[in-house]
């Protein structure tokens, strides 16, 4: 096998990645327009007399749907995303593990096997070659 196996991951959740952050929303302003215009406009005399085309509507929905967009992402961020994080928080098992073994070093109850393998686990994630990804 030419790749290895952490290659043909790397691989699959870059693409992973750029299908549902880009391309998606790429065919979906596509599909957006389509239905539309479609909808919308063709066959109603009275807007196609101010749109007669649909790369005219393209640009005035665009024009008007990324200010939109920015001010809703805007608003989420100023106002919902720590709600987002800290219940996300919440469900990350590495950083359950390490929050218990902390406490369990602090208490007197973690075993030096166990302290050594989270050492282990923390210097793991602090060498990842995340340039890679």
């Amino acid at each position: 096998m030419i790749f290895q196996k952490r290659t043909i991951r790397e691989f699959w959740w870059a693409g992973r990645m750029g299908h549902s952050i880009y391309l998606t929303i790429f065919l979906g302003f596509i599909n957006f327009i389509l239905i539309v215009y479609n909808f919308l406009i063709e066959g109603n005399e009275i807007l196609e007399n101010f749109i007669s085309e649909i790369w005219v509507f393209s640009v005035i929905f665009l024009a008007l749907y990324i200010p939109v967009s920015i001010l809703i992402g805007r608003w989420h961020t100023n106002t919902q995303i720590h709600v987002d994080m800290e219940l996300k928080m919440y469900e990350d098992p590495i950083l359950a593990k390490m929050v218990r073994t902390l406490l369990d070093v602090q208490t007197g109850v973690a075993s030096e096997k166990e302290i050594i393998e989270f050492r282990d686990m923390i210097l793991k994630i602090e060498k990842q070659d995340n340039d890679k990804l």
